[in-house]
């Protein structure tokens, strides 16, 4: 799989994490450098980890699913695609005003914002991509993008939460959309 798709499946799956990184900006009393890291490495983390237990999980099946790859591919993007422009369109664009970075929270945000991700892990074993490279890209642009949504949620608050949910899942439904029609042949 090319760098730059790579890079905008990674952008699409980090726009959870952004929004709820957003929703932590906007709890946080006063701005601290050390919280935006903190939520930067929880999300980053679990992001890049879930790629990686997907394409376990993807490799141990896909020789039984050879055939109809691309067609599972595009099903999951076009899901977890679907789901997000969904959340995003509800018109919920309250953001919990917990500003708690204990374990906890944490861990039960990160591992929620990164189910899409576990889907994208399975995927990509069907796909042969290289999974150590994809899974560190994932996670480094979430553990960034994150990083940014903590400040943007402290400074501007949660009018971007459903924006950036929407964006994420367009890009994630027209990257399986990409991936079918390449298999099929209507585009090289």
């Amino acid at each position: 799989m090319p760098f730059v798709e790579l890079f905008i499946i990674a952008v699409g799956l980090s726009m959870d994490a952004f929004a709820v990184a957003i929703c932590k900006g906007l709890s946080l009393d006063r701005f601290s450098t050390k919280k935006s890291l903190i939520v930067g490495a929880y999300f980053g983390f679990f992001q890049g980890f879930m790629p990686l237990l997907g394409y376990i999980l993807g490799v141990n099946f896909q020789d039984s699913i050879s055939a109809i790859d691309h067609w599972i591919a595009f099903v999951l993007l076009f899901i977890i695609g679907f789901n997000m422009i969904r959340e995003a369109l509800k018109g919920d664009n309250t953001c919990e005003l917990d500003d708690s970075l204990n374990f906890k929270n944490m861990i039960t945000l990160a591992i929620a914002t990164s189910i899409d991700a576990l889907a994208i892990g399975i995927t990509f074993a069907i796909l042969n991509v290289n999974i150590i490279i994809s899974a560190s890209l994932i996670g480094i642009v979430t553990f960034i993008i994150s990083i940014i949504g903590v400040n943007i949620g402290f400074k501007f608050g949660c009018k971007f939460k459903s924006k950036a949910e929407c964006t994420g899942g367009v890009i994630l439904i027209l990257m399986g959309t990409k991936i079918l029609f390449s298999h099929l042949g209507i585009i090289l």
